[in-house]
């Protein structure tokens, strides 16, 4: 009998999407649990963990062997235990008798490289790594307004909008819910507080994209992709996401609100329409295969969009392992499907017809 792992780093999170996926799992004849990658002994490779009771719908504690499917949803940090984990999780995804729904995407940097050199990156903001103060002076010279990510980050966490102002500089960040503004009288001063950060973790460099809606809220459009039980990409769903009108950011995790994507068509010419609608279905259909190429089978995809005013298309953002909020806020009747498709997939990859799916696809490792 097949075993469904569902992998965190936080026992308690998405409990309930987890439960749901378990009771799908039982009705396919599969035994569900949940574990952290730094809970399995390295000895007895037995995991402490949770095992789910199909007879009270409940979870379980219980010891148990490592799951032949694993589902990976843990989000690293920069902390100790988020490392120790990428080092377990490394060596699971390197044993032939497991399989993983999906094998993730590597850091943002490294992502944008393979994009670029394909036929999407006229979709793509310019990008470069940034490493002292000198580099983000002499871009933000050049383009008077500035954003710096995170080459790891996730969720809208340690953005900054830099923009030169004269003799001064302003910045913008959110953090732990509030919408951050700093000014710097003097380049001098701004050099000392950006060196200090770019000690800290890596960083990118993008120009400002003017990405507004009629409100003057930064948005995008959020899309769902996930693989159906044949391995073809299926949209799951589109939406709105907008922030503040003073702020940077559209994510949810920085207090942005979700509409759908119909009502916000509504404000466009059937023109311009027909041709955002075009391009994000061409977007649609080669990100998946562009990645598959270059990295390890993946399952799920969240592609962030920007629009400017001018019908500009932008890649923002692609993430393996994205959030379902946004799709279950504009289309709730899609919760059953999206419940399902964790399970249906992995039928799939058990089955003796994609017993090589990891030796055909020997790729890097990424997170």
């Amino acid at each position: 009998m097949d075993t469904f792992g569902i992998m965190t780093l936080n026992e308690n999170s998405e409990l309930e999407y987890f439960t749901e996926i378990a009771i799908q799992a039982v009705a396919q004849g599969m035994i569900c649990c949940r574990f952290i990658p730094s809970n399995i002994n390295p000895f007895s490779h037995r995991i402490t963990g949770y095992v789910f009771d199909p007879t009270t719908n409940q979870w379980k504690q219980d010891i148990f062997p490592i799951p032949n499917v694993i589902y990976d949803r843990c989000f690293y940090g920069e902390d100790v235990h988020s490392k120790q984990c990428i080092s377990i999780v490394t060596w699971l995804k390197e044993r032939q008798d497991i399989f993983f729904l999906g094998y993730g995407l590597p850091n943002k940097f490294e992502l944008y490289n393979v994009l670029k050199l394909s036929n999407l990156h006229p979709y793509l903001p310019p990008t470069k790594i940034i490493s002292d103060s000198n580099m983000v002076m002499k871009e933000l010279t050049l383009q008077e307004r500035l954003v710096l990510k995170p080459i790891n980050g996730s969720q809208g966490n340690g953005i900054f909008y830099l923009e030169l102002k004269g003799p001064s500089i302003g910045v913008k960040t959110f953090n732990r819910n509030q919408h951050i503004h700093k000014s710097f009288s003097d380049e001098k001063k701004f050099s000392t507080w950006i060196d200090l950060l770019l000690s800290k973790k890596g960083y990118l460099v993008q120009p400002y994209l003017e990405l507004i809606n009629e409100r003057m809220e930064p948005f995008d459009i959020r899309i769902l992709l996930q693989k159906e039980f044949d391995g073809n990409w299926a949209e799951r769903g589109r939406g709105i996401r907008s922030g503040h009108p003073d702020g940077i950011l559209s994510n949810l995790s920085a207090g942005g609100h979700i509409s759908s994507f119909e009502k916000w068509r509504e404000n466009l010419s059937p023109k311009l329409i027909g041709f955002i609608e075009t391009e994000i279905s061409d977007l649609l259909l080669k990100i998946p295969s562009i990645l598959e190429e270059a990295f390890l089978p993946l399952f799920e995809l969240g592609i962030d969009i920007g629009v400017s005013r001018n019908g500009s298309i932008w890649i923002l953002d692609i993430n393996s392992k994205p959030g379902r909020k946004v799709s279950l806020t504009t289309n709730p009747e899609i919760k059953d499907v999206l419940n399902k498709a964790p399970i249906l997939y992995s039928k799939t990859l058990t089955s003796s017809v994609n017993n090589e799916r990891k030796r055909y696809n020997a790729k890097t490792l990424s997170y």
